[in-house]
């Protein structure tokens, strides 16, 4: 029902946007689409980023995993290797000398171990951290 008694009818009231405010809004919708369009962009690079990071972190979890299992069944074996000649001494020095070779052997075992998981720690945060290094460049260039 657009006839003449219709209050909010062009032809009642004849109202034209200045071409100032015109050019003004349409710059103001081209700037919000366009910042739109950057902000999605980087969503989806977050995204990936997060993703790639998640995916890192898992493998390398599951590195340290099955280094921690694989330390655990040395260790074990060794464990039972020294009781089974621990219960074959003839004497109590030759018991105390078992002893003392084994915990010396042990203790340079769980030290070597010890610095292999170091290495694989120190390996997988690297690795993890990539993803994040990467990204950050992108949109952060170093100020050097």
């Amino acid at each position: 029902m657009t006839g003449a008694t219709d209050p909010f009818s062009a032809s009642i009231i004849p109202f034209e946007v200045p071409e100032q405010m015109r050019a003004f809004a349409e710059k103001g919708a081209a700037q919000a689409r366009e910042n739109y369009a950057k902000f999605k962009d980087a969503a989806e690079t977050h995204n990936g980023t997060v993703e790639a990071v998640f995916t890192s972190a898992s493998k390398g979890a599951s590195e340290y995993t099955a280094k921690l299992v694989e330390f655990m069944k040395a260790n074990s074996s060794a464990q039972l290797d020294f009781a089974q000649h621990l219960f074959g001494a003839k004497s109590p020095t030759e018991a105390m000398e078992l002893w003392t070779g084994h915990a010396r052997k042990q203790l340079e075992t769980y030290q070597a171990q010890a610095k292999e998981l170091v290495e694989l720690t120190q390996r997988v945060a690297a690795e993890t951290a990539e993803p994040i290094k990467a990204s950050a460049s992108k949109y952060y260039p170093s100020a050097a």
